[in-house]
């Protein structure tokens, strides 16, 4: 089963979410055939990781985009729920501050990237100035639509210095946000969670999806794919992002380093 190559968007493809089912679990039928599945990947991740931190050539960044309610809070606990907390950071970018919007967009996110040997995550990211802004129109058209190329540009540079982008679009459909909306509504356990902005930006679904697809579209390359994962079901969003971390890294055919003295002469007393 190759997640990769069924959930990556190709490069210069044109992305109609309409024709992507966020219900699809590709052929997996159960819950429980997925955590079993999910388990083993948590257990190679953390090998991997470790592999990695060890060999520190190069840094895996994670990517996380999804409507409101998506679940990139729900990804990372899962997911990521093996791995060394000392070697993998996750980086949250809200609203801009003044020291922030008085440099160009990127800067704040250049900071965040993950060094050698470290894994990174984005919950949101530098996507938000080509979707958010977009839709609210905060800038002008003639700067944000500039920011793709210059994204582009961006992740080529990371690329370029050996570290490796994994993008996620956690993508749900809008009776499936209604229904995570409501239960946050229902349960106490959740109310602290119900944002009244969120539903207000509910009202902008149709003009995220078409400032989604253009992301997807023109940001999807070689070096920085990006990956429609179908989200409604959960249990099947947290497989279909582990199988593809841990195909992405054992890909890397990464190695121990050698030792940096010779072992055959340390004598321990």
């Amino acid at each position: 089963m190759n997640l990769t190559k069924r959930f990556i968007v190709e490069p210069k493809s044109k992305v109609d979410l309409k024709k992507r089912d966020p219900g699809d679990t590709a052929g997996i039928k159960s819950k429980r055939d997925a955590a079993a599945q999910l388990a083993k990947n948590v257990a190679r991740l953390r090998e991997l990781q470790y592999l990695l931190y060890a060999e520190s050539r190069r840094a895996l960044l994670i990517v996380l985009q999804a409507m409101d309610a998506g679940g990139k809070d729900g990804t990372i606990r899962h997911v990521m729920s093996g791995v060394n907390p000392q070697g993998c950071r996750v980086a949250s970018f809200k609203a801009p501050t003044s020291e922030e919007l008085a440099h160009d967009f990127l800067w704040r996110v250049h900071k965040a990237v993950p060094g050698r040997g470290e894994i990174g995550i984005f919950n949101r990211s530098h996507y938000e100035d080509v979707l958010v802004v977009r839709v609210h129109d905060l800038v002008p058209r003639k700067v944000w639509s500039k920011r793709y190329r210059q994204i582009n540009a961006f992740e080529r540079i990371l690329a370029d210095n050996d570290v490796h982008i994994l993008k996620f679009f956690l993508h749900i459909s809008k009776d499936e946000q209604r229904e995570r909306f409501q239960d946050r509504l229902d349960e106490p356990d959740k109310n602290w969670k119900v944002n009244p902005k969120d539903f207000e930006e509910r009202k902008h679904w149709d003009d995220y999806t078409a400032a989604y697809e253009a992301a997807l579209s023109r940001c999807s390359t070689r070096h920085g794919p990006w990956f429609v994962i179908p989200a409604n079901r959960k249990w099947f969003r947290n497989l279909a992002v582990s199988q593809i971390i841990v195909e992405t890294l054992e890909g890397l055919d990464m190695k121990f380093p050698e030792p940096e003295c010779d072992l055959s002469k340390i004598v321990l007393e």
